[in-house]
């Protein structure tokens, strides 16, 4: 129930715990909101307008570390006052100095376009007469110009004003309080795209304007904080909100139980795949041999309703939301790519998730196939079967334990797993019948324990359960970050290469309408034997045509590309995520919502990878020269 009256004693009482440092979240009377994360240089107004409608705006404001929303009625106008200006008093005695940004939407609403053509977002920046507060509002204008909505430029204005306040409403606080607080105020109307004219809402378009603002913020409160402040903050995202409310556990752990509940991989895979083997080499390798694959342990129908019945949008932190969306629509995906399992609409969705081949990507897989030398089988190549790996493989897991006792589950051998080896929310699986050449153990064991194991751990370790089921698209960066971890351990020859590669051409034949034989050939005639072609081809074909192999390749380039340009190492094994989302990662560890890898692969130990480590951000090593001087061209 909430409290009708902002009386002095309830400032008092906020005003007392902002001094301590402590976290604010108080609903204000009739209608709104205050939350303040910390003690911070600014703070964002909304006043909802008392005489009309207003909807979606005080979406806006709710996305950074400070803001207030509160009722636009004349008669509570001076306590929202003596509020913001007790606000803004214990902040300069903290900081030296104080900004206030208030936002509104423009009262006419939007003119009416073209029907085929969105209505372009708008922003007027207003502000007193201060030479001082200028880099403050040309950042603003700047971040505001940057944020394209709906691909639409905004037009954006910025001018001196006498009155900075809403129509109809009073200023904040008048200009002689602002100086005895050494405080500026800032006013931002905005043009409400994001609804139409009868109000309703178009959601996507307030969730993106919502983000976009959010930063604009963000960055005109860092530069006023350098300029005008005490305070030195690394970047303008350590202004964020650290604060997470009760709504984000929420969301994460719905979507990491649904994320967790089933595994596409092991979904797809075959569970009786040497007795197709068996089948397609009866049949003189004319045949497409039958697989069978595991019974869906849900119901599709049913499992989508539950996905759908979590509400990101009661997220109030936009980075977080659009996490949480994106992982819904990849979920929602996925449970269609398994109801799709030997049907026709199959390859479709797995495209859809996982991409097509792009011609840079086939031709460079057909010149590692072309000039690499092809395999000698000797004899003498020592192998080792399941259980000699299993043992290997779990001493590696015992020694991170040593340090991470929660570390990892042990590996498992397996009869119904066929692709050799395979990580599975943070299980290593091992198939019965894997038979491992030995110098390629090392490699092998540093790709699944010391990349998929590490990251999971490190995933958990994290306060969004999500880093550790994975957000969508991670596979790639996954499995680009797992084959570099074999070069790095001097482990990734020729051959290793040329399978990457013939992954690429069998998905780039499969989306091109090749059949099961007829790709098993292109294998063959770049010099696979009998064998390795069915098990590549098997891999691409499963469950009627999974284009996830391609990204093996694609993501080793694109690692190396990645480190070469100065990026950070470390960070890609905080979690499972994608290239995409490195630029949130970032953000959220400069926010402190999360902190950095709690373990990084023990292989970064040995002197020899850190060596080739340094040769790959140094000198921009391609494919190819990870395995220059160790084979001979043909």
């Amino acid at each position: 129930m909430r409290t009708q009256q902002l009386t002095e004693k309830r400032i008092a009482d906020i005003v007392e715990r902002i001094r301590s440092d402590r976290p604010v979240r108080r609903a204000m009377p009739g209608w709104g909101r205050l939350h303040v994360d910390r003690q911070l240089p600014f703070l964002l107004v909304y006043r909802r307008p008392h005489d009309r409608s207003d909807p979606g705006t005080e979406r806006l404001a709710q996305g950074v570390a400070g803001y207030l929303l509160v009722d636009g009625d004349p008669k509570q106008a001076a306590r929202v006052s003596q509020l913001v200006e007790s606000v803004a008093r214990v902040m300069r005695d903290e900081f030296g100095a104080f900004l206030i940004i208030e936002i509104w939407a423009t009262p006419e609403g939007v003119v009416p376009q073209d029907d085929h053509v969105a209505p372009r977002p708008g922003y007027d920046i207003m502000h007193h007469k201060d030479a001082g507060i200028l880099p403050t509002i040309e950042e603003l204008a700047a971040g505001l110009r940057e944020s394209r909505i709906m691909r639409q430029v905004p037009q954006v204005a910025a001018g001196e004003s006498r009155r900075v306040a809403p129509p109809g409403m009073r200023p904040l606080l008048d200009a002689k309080k602002l100086r005895a607080l050494n405080a500026d105020l800032i006013g931002i109307q905005i043009r409400p795209v994001y609804r139409e004219e009868s109000g309703d809402i178009y959601p996507v378009v307030l969730r993106q304007m919502s983000r976009r603002l959010s930063t604009c913020v963000d960055r005109a409160a860092y530069r006023f904080t350098r300029t005008r402040t005490t305070a030195r903050p690394v970047h303008y995202h350590a202004l964020g909100r650290r604060a997470v409310v009760k709504a984000v556990w929420e969301v994460d752990r719905a979507l990491a139980e649904i994320g967790e509940s089933f595994d596409p991989l092991l979904q797809v895979t075959p569970v009786n795949a040497e007795k197709a083997w068996a089948e397609f080499s009866a049949s003189r390798y004319q045949r497409r041999p039958r697989f069978v694959y595991r019974p869906l342990p849900f119901d599709p129908g049913r499992m989508k309703h539950w996905l759908w019945s979590v509400r990101p949008e009661r997220v109030e932190d936009p980075t977080l939301m659009y996490l949480f969306r994106d992982t819904q629509y990849s979920l929602d995906r996925s449970i269609s790519l398994l109801s799709e399992i030997e049907r026709p609409g199959f390859l479709q969705t797995s495209l859809q998730i996982h991409g097509g081949v792009e011609d840079a990507l086939v031709s460079l897989a057909t010149e590692l196939l072309n000039t690499l030398p092809r395999s000698r089988r000797s004899s003498a190549v020592q192998h080792l079967n399941a259980e000699e790996f299993a043992s290997l493989a779990t001493l590696e897991v015992l020694s991170y334990r040593e340090e991470y006792p929660q570390f990892g589950a042990l590996p498992e051998v397996r009869d119904d797993i066929y692709s050799g080896l395979m990580v599975s929310h943070g299980h290593l699986y091992i198939g019965a019948e894997a038979h491992i050449p030995a110098q390629r153990a090392d490699a092998l064991i540093q790709h699944e324990v010391g990349t998929h194991l590490v990251t999971h751990h490190n995933g958990r370790s994290q306060p969004l359960r999500l880093l550790a089921v994975g957000l969508p698209g991670y596979e790639e960066l996954q499995e680009g970050l797992a084959v570099l971890g074999e070069y790095l351990v001097g482990g990734l020859d020729a051959e290793r290469l040329r399978v990457l590669a013939a992954r690429v051409v069998a998905v780039h034949a499969m989306i091109g309408g090749a059949q099961f034989v007829e790709t098993w050939r292109i294998l063959r005639g770049y010099g696979f034997s009998q064998r390795a072609a069915f098990t590549i081809v098997t891999r691409v074909y499963r469950g009627g045509g999974l284009a996830k192999d391609a990204m093996y390749l694609r993501g080793l380039v694109g690692i190396l590309d990645y480190v070469a340009d100065g990026c950070a190492f470390d960070r890609l094994f905080l979690g499972k995520f994608a290239v995409k989302h490195v630029p949130v990662i970032d953000e959220l560890l400069l926010r402190e919502v999360l902190s950095p890898p709690a373990v990084l692969p023990r292989y970064l130990m040995r002197s020899d990878a850190i060596e080739r480590l340094g040769r790959v951000a140094e000198e921009g090593l391609s494919v190819t020269d990870l395995v220059k001087g160790r084979v001979r061209r043909r």
